[in-house]
């Protein structure tokens, strides 16, 4: 039977096999009537029983081929592995592109995976692009993620919608701190991966080395996959351990590979490797394990099989090696992806039930379920708005009616697209599996999708709390709308980007993950919206809480002409404990009718707006639990803003006696210096009043992990570069807020009081 390479090919063949009078078209095999009754019963499903349960036995083969030639892939890795190079790559060797640019392209075009001119400046992946190639006659989706930490959003958002990964590496670096970040991110998503060893040209490189501290680092069961062929300025190729041959690479673009022997002085080498690698996966596949303790031989067939059960199970992870920037050890990974990694149909997705309070659901991921998809990307195209979905169950057709689960909204799919970085190609209909783009759909990301028969959500994604904020406002007054044309846009693409406005001030303030993040934000407004945006000096999101147990007892009346105002209520603030979700707590303990019961929600209300800016820096205060336990109320003058009001002078007056403290984000910092300067940056480490919690040799480099308050950290990056002379690197990320002392305490405090004179 033919495969169809369209999830168009069905209907289309059906008119032409069932139309009365038509000769098949010629040159096309003719179908069997059993087979021309499957193709009727995809779309229609209108034949007498026998029919069907005929149809059922043969109907396994049409969407099974076409999804098991399927691949949903992402490559992630530390900041300057070579991702984008190695996508480049790809697309060329899968005839996507047919001339290779640089990343910081001298010749001004830049790598295709890197759309925006911001991204081609910097040279760095900011958004993750989906793009989609054709090899030996599978497709394989490909999603370039960003390494940065303060994008991990996307990174979490591409993960979420991949069913396998390539952990890109460095050979001279080594396993990184971002790197330890992605793969940590994998495992929380279970995505089945390769690691790719890059950059082998260059001085230094030490496959051997960053496979031991995958090991180490990562604690990855890993072994490798090939052995290269000489290392640095004499890398000519690479020798396969499981089919035990030895791939050179010619051409001017490395597209011509050559296989041939193993060379003599390295047999033994590879087939120590060999060993080692039929070993390691033995230790995980049971089936393996039996050959090799039988010492059978274990031909590049057994071997294959369990190296791909091990790899889609998690328990084993492929070492491959290559350099992508010299053109080597890209066919060979591009091979293992479909040999190694699973498709669609391989991987659990759940879903989650909301007609059953969110009962976890397994989807079959086959087109034959009820449709679900999953928006897990936005951006702002030409046309409006372009939703980037993974379909997970069913079928998508332009011009069906899908259903926002999330927001219940009936929508019309105008526009169906298949994306190639920032080109597109118009299909009619998608099938499970694929990752797909639609126009004209209003929705944000994590949103998911149905046909209405079902009601599931795709599960919930992690979306960090903002750790830092800028004051931002646009230089001209005209340009206010553009400017908040873009802020409302950069919200809906990216939950972590957050934006305010100082009830004081009245200044807008966006929050985000870091001071990259923020800055390439205010730069996008610049670009992209022409609009001049002044920024003021970033700003800590601090918090305030209580640590000890304080009553309140607060009667609120005011007697004008007419109704007064009347309201008492009585009770006690406590801090919540420690490791709860909630933030905010209120409960109502009064034992009859001493407030009416109307009056409750007002209370809260009320609470709930005081506890919005505390008294000692006006920050929101966190972990409270507000109890009422009495109160008195009038029968004329009581009413729901004296209650409110009451609440609100309440909680001001008792803050104080509940001990409030200040609570401040503290960050994991991971620095990597070289040694000599160790003893400098751990200094400034403390003196930045960071606490050192972790200290590591790596070769030359000393990698010392930190906890450091966020407030401490502005523009450190310029002081690490000045006190290493360039060498040092590091990455932070939210850990958790934590009380100030004292002295910071009173100096914030006295800060607060000043500012707020001066007003």
């Amino acid at each position: 039977m033919r495969r169809f390479p369209t999830p168009s090919g069905p209907r289309l063949l059906y008119t032409l096999y069932n139309s009365p009078g038509k000769a098949p078209l010629s040159g096309s095999p003719s179908p069997s009537p059993a087979s021309a009754a499957l193709l009727g019963t995809f779309h229609f499903r209108n034949f007498s029983s026998g029919n069907v349960a005929r149809a059922k036995e043969e109907k396994e083969p049409w969407w099974k081929e076409s999804m098991e030639k399927l691949r949903n892939i992402g490559i992630s890795a530390h900041i300057d592995s070579g991702k984008t190079t190695l996508t480049e790559r790809v697309l060329f060797y899968t005839g996507k592109i047919h001339e290779i640019h640089e990343v910081r392209g001298r010749d001004g075009v830049g790598a295709k995976m890197d759309s925006m001119d911001l991204e081609r400046e910097k040279g760095i992946t900011i958004q993750s692009a989906a793009t989609y190639c054709t090899w030996n006659g599978y497709q394989v989706n490909i999603i370039d993620t960003p390494g940065h930490v303060d994008f991990t959003i996307e990174v979490e958002r591409a993960l979420r919608v991949l069913d396998g990964a390539i952990l890109v590496l460095c050979s001279v670096g080594g396993v990184q701190s971002q790197s330890i970040t992605v793969d940590r991110q994998m495992r929380r998503y279970e995505v089945p991966r390769l690691a790719f060893i890059n950059k082998l040209d260059r001085m230094g490189a030490d496959p051997w080395k960053v496979l031991n501290q995958a090991r180490s680092k990562l604690r990855h069961n890993s072994a490798a996959m090939q052995v290269p062929i000489g290392l640095e300025e004499d890398f000519k190729g690479l020798i396969d351990l499981v089919q035990l041959k030895a791939y050179y690479f010619h051409g001017t673009s490395g597209e011509k590979v050559v296989a041939e022997d193993i060379p003599a002085d390295m047999e033994a080498l590879a087939m120590e490797k060999r060993h080692e690698l039929i070993e390691t996966v033995s230790e995980v596949d049971d089936k393996l394990a039996e050959a090799f303790l039988n010492e059978e031989p274990i031909s590049s067939t057994d071997l294959e099989d369990a190296i791909r059960r091990a790899t889609i199970a998690q328990k084993f992870i492929p070492v491959f090696m290559g350099s992508a920037f010299k053109n080597k050890g890209v066919q060979p990974l591009l091979d293992a992806v479909l040999t190694y990694l699973p498709c669609p149909v391989e991987v659990n997705n759940y879903a989650l039930d909301q007609t059953k309070n969110e009962e976890k659901v397994t989807l079959s991921g086959t087109p034959d379920g009820p449709l679900v998809a999953l928006a897990f990307k936005l951006e702002e195209g030409r046309f409006g708005q372009l939703t980037y979905l993974r379909i997970y169950e069913g079928v998508i057709r332009k011009g069906d009616f899908i259903i926002n689960v999330n927001t219940g909204k009936k929508v019309k799919v105008p526009r169906l697209v298949r994306m190639h970085s920032n080109e597109m190609e118009d299909i009619q209909e998608a099938h499970a599996g694929q990752i797909v783009a639609v126009f004209g759909v209003d929705c944000a990301s994590g949103d998911t999708f149905t046909d209405g028969s079902v009601r599931y959500t795709m599960t919930s994604m992690n979306v960090p709390e903002p750790v830092m904020s800028l004051a931002v406002q646009p230089v001209s007054k005209d340009s206010g709308g553009q400017f908040s044309k873009a802020l409302n846009r950069f919200q809906r693409e990216d939950p972590t980007f957050r934006v305010g406005l100082d009830p004081e001030s009245g200044q807008t303030i966006i929050s985000g993950m870091g001071e990259l993040h923020l800055d390439i934000y205010v730069e996008r407004i610049r670009r992209e919206y022409k609009v001049d945006a002044t920024v003021g000096k970033p700003r800590v999101n601090f918090r305030e809480t209580v640590t000890q147990r304080a009553e309140f007892d607060y009667l609120h009346k005011k007697q004008t002409g007419g109704q007064g105002q009347y309201g008492r209520v009585c009770g006690y603030i406590e801090p919540l404990p420690p490791g709860l979700s909630t933030k905010f707590e209120f409960e109502n303990l009064i034992v009859g009718q001493a407030i009416p019961s109307n009056f409750i929600p007002a209370i809260e209300k009320g609470f709930k707006e005081a506890a919005n800016s505390g008294s000692l820096i006006g920050h929101p205060v966190e972990n409270v639990r507000i109890c009422l336990t009495d109160g008195a109320s009038h029968a004329v003058d009581s009413s729901e803003l004296a209650f409110k009001l009451a609440a609100i002078y309440a909680f001001r007056k008792c803050y104080t006696a509940a001990r409030p403290v200040i609570l401040e984000p503290v960050m994991l910092v991971d620095l990597k210096v070289p040694t000599e300067f160790q003893g400098t940056v751990a200094g400034d480490i403390n003196k930045r009043k960071g606490t050192i919690v972790g200290n590591d040799q790596d070769g030359d480099d000393s990698v010392i992990t930190a906890h450091v308050p966020l407030n401490n950290m502005f523009g450190y990056s310029t002081s690490l570069r000045s006190m290493t002379q360039g060498k040092g690197e590091f990455t932070m990320e939210y850990k958790e807020h934590l009380a100030v002392s004292h002295d910071v305490q009173t100096q914030l405090v006295n800060n607060y009081k000043g500012t707020k004179e001066a007003e």
